[in-house]
C-alpha cells in the first residue's frame, strides 16, 4: 500500500484519514488471514444488528455504544459520517460479543462489520477470518449436496483466489466484493456441514505457480473444453491453458438463445441495422471475436464482449438464421477459464480426488500451505 499516495488522496475528506490511519494501526494483529469483504456498496439505508450483544465503535476505536442482541437498527449517511440509531460517526463499527453473528442488509455473517460513508451512500464491509468465510463462499459457489472431492477443490481454487485479491486489490477499504465480480459470499445461511468439513479438510491450502499464488478464477461449465486465458483476457498465464472438460451431458450448461433483428440492433450499438456477423473461433472452439457489419459501420467485438453485449451465458454457441432473426444455441456458462465446476462435480463423481481436479484445470500448479503470521 502506498501510504503517502492515500494520504494525499484524503487529505480534502478527514474523516477517511483518520479511518485509515486507524484501521492501519489500531486493529489488533490477528492469528489467522483475515479478509475485508464489501457486501452491501453505495446504499441509502442499510440494515445491521447482531445475535449477542454488540459494541458499537467509531475510527478512533472509541466506545459510541452498545446494541441488544437480536435488535435490528437502520444505518444511515449523516454529516459525512454514519449514524446508527442515536450513534453517529465518520465510521461505525459493529462488534459482536461471545462470538455471535452480525447482521448486514439481508444476511448473518461471522466476524465484525465496518460501516463507512462513500459517494453514493454507504458502504459494509464485513471483517471476517478467511476459514470461515471460505464455509460460506463453498456454499454459495456450489451446491452442499456435491461430492466432497468437488467441494474440496472449490475451497483450495477460492482460498487461493481470496488471498491473490487481497494482495493485489488496490482498494484501500475491502479486499473483494460479496458478488460474482469476485465469488458469491452469503453470510452463514449457505454454510453447511459439508462445506465446513471441505474447507477444514484443506485448510490454509492454496495453489501455486512458480512459488506464486496464481489468479485461480473458476466457472460453472465449459461445454466440453476449457480456454486459453490469453483468447478471452489479455494477459497470457502458463497455468491457464485449455483442457479437456467433463461437463458436456450437463443440462444446465446447454442454452438456447433467439434475438429478432430489432433486438440485435439495440443490443449492438454503432452499426445500424446489423447485416453480416462473422465469427473467429479460439483453438479450443469458443468465440474469440466477432465482426459484425451494419448499415451504418462495422464492429469487432472480442469474446467476452460478445457475451456481455448479448446477455449469453457464454462464447462457445453457433449462430443460425431462422425467419424471425438469429438463434444461438450454446454451451458452457461463465469465462471458461481455470476450474470448471461441473467439470469438477463430474470428476468427483467417478472417484477423482481434489489433487488430480485441481492439477487438471490449473496446468503445472503445486499445493502449497499458507501459514498464518
Amino acid at each position: 500500500m502506498n501510504f503517502r499516495l492515500l494520504l494525499a488522496q484524503f487529505t480534502k475528506r478527514p474523516w477517511l484519514l483518520t479511518m485509515l490511519l486507524w484501521m492501519a494501526l489500531v486493529v489488533p494483529a490477528q492469528g489467522a488471514v483475515q479478509l475485508r469483504v464489501a457486501v452491501e456498496k453505495g446504499v441509502n439505508r442499510l440494515k445491521v444488528g447482531s445475535s449477542t450483544n454488540a459494541i458499537v465503535k467509531d475510527a478512533s476505536g472509541r466506545k459510541l455504544g452498545d446494541i441488544a442482541a437480536m435488535n435490528a437498527f437502520y444505518a444511515t449517511p449523516s454529516e459525512g459520517g454514519v449514524a446508527v440509531d442515536t450513534m453517529r460517526a465518520g465510521a461505525v463499527w459493529i462488534e459482536p460479543l461471545a462470538g455471535g453473528y452480525v447482521y448486514i442488509g439481508d444476511f448473518w455473517y461471522r466476524g465484525e462489520v465496518l460501516v463507512i460513508p462513500s459517494n453514493k451512500g454507504l458502504t459494509a464491509i464485513n471483517y471476517v477470518d478467511l476459514e470461515q468465510y471460505l464455509y460460506s463462499v463453498l456454499g454459495s459457489e456450489m451446491s452442499a449436496s456435491w461430492p466432497l472431492e468437488a467441494l474440496k477443490a472449490q475451497a483450495v481454487a477460492a482460498r487461493t483466489y481470496a488471498i491473490y485479491k487481497q494482495q493485489k486489490e488496490r482498494n484501500a477499504f475491502y479486499d473483494l466484493s460479496n458478488t460474482q465480480a469476485s465469488q458469491v459470499y452469503k453470510g452463514v445461511a449457505k454454510e453447511f456441514s459439508s462445506t465446513q468439513t471441505a474447507v477444514n479438510a484443506t485448510a490454509g491450502q492454496v495453489l501455486t505457480y512458480d512459488n506464486q499464488l496464481i489468479l485461480s478464477v473458476f466457472h460453472a461449465c465449459s461445454g466440453g473444453r476449457t480456454e486459453n486465458v490469453e483468447d478471452v483476457w489479455s494477459e497470457a498465464l502458463p497455468y491457464l491453458r485449455g483442457v479437456q472438460d467433463y461437463d458436456q451431458d450437463v443440462t444446465q450448461c446447454q442454452w438456447v438463445k433467439s434475438f429478432s433483428p430489432g433486438e440485435l440492433n439495440k443490443r449492438i450499438s454503432g452499426v445500424g441495422n446489423v447485416v453480416s456477423i462473422t465469427p473467429t473461433l479460439t483453438t479450443n472452439g469458443s468465440i474469440k471475436s466477432m465482426k459484425i457489419v451494419g448499415t451504418s459501420g462495422t464492429r469487432e467485438l472480442k469474446g467476452e464482449a460478445v457475451r456481455n453485449a448479448l446477455g449469453l451465458k457464454s462464447t462457445r454457441f453457433t449462430i443460425t438464421q431462422e425467419p424471425t432473426g438469429l438463434r444461438f444455441d450454446g454451451r458452457g456458462w461463465g469465462h471458461g477459464l481455470g476450474l470448471s465446476q461441473w467439470g469438477a462435480y463430474n470428476l468427483a463423481a467417478r472417484g477423482i480426488n481434489y489433487r488430480q481436479i485441481l492439477g487438471h484445470y490449473y496446468s503445472g500448479t503445486k499445493l502449497s500451505t499458507i501459514k498464518a503470521k
